[in-house]
């Protein structure tokens, strides 16, 4: 399995969506949820753009998020998190940005 993902960003009406090439050869369009900073990195979090049927309908997939500052026109790279408690401590991230955007909401 490779440890990156090929992306292509493109932006919709309404979100900006990745076009994700998995390891398999198959490509995925995701809506990005976010962007978090957690002990300094970014993460991305993504959900397929996929028909209920789809056994991935409804996930959240996080990546490690890098751009390279040196090359602004560089597309940014997506990295798998291979440590499992840097990706506690995301997804923890995660549902506070959730809890967050919940209690924003009730605000409004």
């Amino acid at each position: 399995m490779a440890n990156d993902e090929n992306m292509n960003l493109e932006n919709s009406e309404d979100d900006i969506t990745v076009e994700l090439e998995l390891d398999d050869g198959t490509s995925v369009t995701c809506a990005i949820l976010t962007i978090l900073t957690v002990n300094e990195k970014d993460y991305i979090a993504l959900t397929p753009m996929v028909d209920e049927e789809d056994e991935s309908f409804g996930e959240v997939w996080f990546y490690e998020y890098v751009e390279d500052e040196a090359n602004v026109e560089a597309e940014p790279e997506l990295k798998y998190i291979e440590d499992d408690d840097v990706y506690d401590a995301v997804a923890d991230a995660f549902e506070e940005f959730l809890d967050s955007a919940e209690y924003d909401e009730l605000l409004t």
